[in-house]
């Protein structure tokens, strides 16, 4: 993680930018903020961004089209706020390849948190939850790079979001031991699960698309019903 991340805050709430700028610029990080997407845009093109904080209900372009026209271009970690009792919109984010999500409203420590956790996973030096690090995972006729943090397939390269590349991660680097749902929510984002979150299981269904891993049959990553998720086929290290 970097020493000093910059992070852009997208809210249309005045207050809540000046809240969050001065908490977390209190917190040693540095941070722009902006009411809307083309001042994120404008702020995108000036200056380089470790993290993006995004609002879901903004006037205009709402949080859901920022993310999804994002991660069409683009791996930079974001985090969503969403409104309580949003949990389609949330599930959809997290469908979209947002890396985490924070119900309004919210104490700025656990932002912080989160903010923190999501840093440390998506940080270019390999997965810090696993034993050794490794230069790249091989699995049934796929390549994990964890160095340029790309999937590698015979004929075609995925870019992952930091979430998805960190749940894939921590399931190889557990070879064929069955990875709880508690833990993988303890290790991805530093919090117990509640019983009703399907988070975990919304970014195991888009690994498995990312995959071509049959949904009805997977192959690639199975479920082990009222446990968690497996790697199904073996797995070798570089």
């Amino acid at each position: 993680m970097r020493e000093n991340p910059h992070l852009l805050i997208v809210d249309d709430d005045r207050e809540i930018r000046s809240l969050l700028s001065q908490y977390l610029e209190k917190e040693g990080l540095r941070v722009t903020a902006v009411r809307d997407a083309p001042e994120m845009r404008r702020a995108m093109e000036r200056s380089h961004f470790d993290l993006l904080v995004l609002d879901l209900m903004l006037p205009g372009e709402d949080g859901l089209s920022i993310c999804r026209e994002l991660r069409s271009r683009s791996q930079l970690p974001v985090i969503m706020l969403t409104a309580r009792g949003e949990d389609v919109d949330r599930i959809i984010g997290l469908e979209l390849g947002a890396d985490d999500y924070v119900p309004k409203p919210f104490n700025p420590r656990e932002l912080l948190g989160r903010i923190r956790a999501v840093l440390r996973r998506c940080a270019p030096s390999g997965l810090e939850s696993g034993p050794q690090p490794v230069a790249a995972f091989l699995f049934g006729g796929w390549r994990l790079d964890t160095t340029r943090r790309v999937l590698i397939g015979a004929a075609s390269e995925v870019a992952l979001s930091g979430a998805e590349y960190s749940l894939l991660a921590v399931l190889l680097s557990a070879g064929n031991r069955v990875v709880t749902r508690s833990e993988l929510a303890e290790l991805l984002r530093g919090r117990e699960i509640d019983p009703l979150d399907r988070s975990i299981d919304v970014r195991v269904s888009r690994l498995r698309q990312a995959l071509g891993d049959d949904a009805r049959a997977p192959r690639l990553i199975k479920t082990v019903y009222g446990r968690g998720y497996v790697i199904g086929v073996p797995v070798e290290t570089e």
